[in-house]
């Protein structure tokens, strides 16, 4: 990956209640159906596996994770 940030959208089953979120400051959560996606910028492939390894500490069921356009 080249340097600077990449916006991602990380998609988790269920929705994440106020504490929950609050393990991932860096990134913005909102409700779609039955799941939260978390979403924001993160500097390198290196954050991209600490916030995922968060999600398997923290018992989150992954869905998806895309990385999309800035913006």
């Amino acid at each position: 990956m080249t340097s600077g940030s990449a916006h991602y959208e990380i998609r988790v089953r269920g929705h994440l209640g106020q504490t929950m979120r609050t393990a991932f400051p860096e990134l913005h959560a909102r409700v779609e159906g039955f799941d939260t996606v978390l979403s924001g910028a993160l500097p390198d492939q290196a954050a991209v596996y600490g916030v995922l390894s968060a999600m398997e500490s923290l018992g989150l069921e992954l869905i998806e994770v895309r990385r999309v356009p800035a913006g």
